[in-house]
């Protein structure tokens, strides 16, 4: 397990217009997603899955995030809802390697991307 710097706060008027960009330059990535929850304890959802789309939903359309793997159709999905923040680590490149996201039931979703 290796620590990522999230330095990057994105406002939540621009996280639509965010995924859209990301998911279009980064399908296919592989990703690991993980969840940080202090009730639930941490647990690793999926690893060295490819990204088809990250797909945000603003509050007046369902107050979502979905996060969607497979190669060609979405083969496992796991969804956000009502996150409150959103914040990127990039690696000294200035590539985003890594996307925190809060939600309002203080549940913390993280999605690695490999590199």
């Amino acid at each position: 397990m290796y620590e990522i710097d999230l330095t990057k706060s994105l406002l939540q008027e621009h996280w639509g217009e965010f995924f859209d960009r990301f998911s279009g330059s980064n399908r296919g990535r592989h990703i690991a997603i993980e969840i940080i929850d202090s009730d639930l304890g941490d647990q690793e959802l999926i690893k060295n899955a490819p990204l088809l789309a990250m797909i945000y939903d603003r509050p007046s359309k369902g107050n979502n995030l979905a996060i969607e793997v497979g190669k060609d159709e979405m083969t496992y999905a796991h969804t956000v809802d009502s996150p409150t923040e959103i914040s990127t680590g990039q690696n000294a490149n200035g590539d985003i390697v890594a996307i925190w996201i809060a939600d309002a039931a203080g549940r913390k979703t993280l999605v690695k991307l490999e590199v």
